[in-house]
């Protein structure tokens, strides 16, 4: 039974086996395996990927591991602080190059698919997170950015950080997107006012708000599609 890399033979070893072959030919495991390096005393590297990968009970595989903290990944027999920020910090690049991956096929003229869009990722959030979306003249996404993370039940919309981020990626269109973590997506007063000045700042500097959607559980307002804006 071969319980180390160095037991292997180098041809299928993993870090070997991708300088060979290329990173796809590796699976999950292997892949994790490059990342984490070392395994704990007794087991290979690609043994304590394949628990890593199985340790979040239904949810098992690299989806699984997006779902893990932290703390419940340090709970895994080897697995320390160092490696468990490693396999955070490597599932959340593959989540952000998955996600403006599919952001560049979403059509950013569509409250409804742009709210369908960011609806997972901070609907169950007990903060507003205000997230700005930048376009080019051509309407397609260029990136997007989380410009403020509020209390339980306000985020600071500063019209001068929204334009600061604007001009630095050389936005033509934006979309604003916040949460309201009761769940009710009906926008505040602040809300529209707030909206209604960053419209008007963006107008006079050729950067056009298109939209103000605010997520709540499940169900989104469109401050467009109310005619407010």
């Amino acid at each position: 039974m071969i319980s180390t890399i160095k037991e292997m033979n180098q041809e299928y070893r993993p870090y070997e086996k991708c300088l060979k072959n290329g990173p796809e030919m590796l699976t999950d495991a292997e892949l994790l395996a490059v990342i984490i390096r070392t395994g704990s005393k007794g087991e290979s590297s690609i043994g304590l990927a394949d628990r890593v990968l199985s340790a979040s009970g239904m949810k098992s595989g690299l989806l699984g591991i997006i779902d893990l903290s932290i703390e419940e990944l340090m709970k895994i027999k080897g697995i320390g602080k160092v490696k468990a920020v490693q396999i955070k910090c490597i599932a959340e690049l593959s989540r952000r190059i998955s996600k403006t991956s599919a952001g560049r096929k979403v059509d950013f003229s569509n409250s409804e698919k742009i709210a369908d869009y960011y609806m997972e990722d901070i609907r169950h959030m007990d903060r507003e997170q205000l997230i700005m979306v930048m376009m080019d003249t051509k309407m397609q996404f260029i990136s997007d950015v989380v410009l403020t993370t509020g209390t339980v039940n306000a985020s600071l919309m500063s019209t001068r950080d929204v334009f600061r981020e604007a001009l630095k990626h050389g936005a033509v269109f934006i979309v604003l997107i916040h949460n309201h973590p009761s769940g009710d997506p009906t926008p505040s007063r602040e809300d529209i006012i707030n909206t209604k000045k960053i419209k008007d700042a963006g107008e006079m500097i050729g950067i056009l708000l298109l939209d103000h959607i605010i997520i709540g559980d499940n169900k989104y307002t469109s401050l467009q599609q109310r005619g407010i804006l």
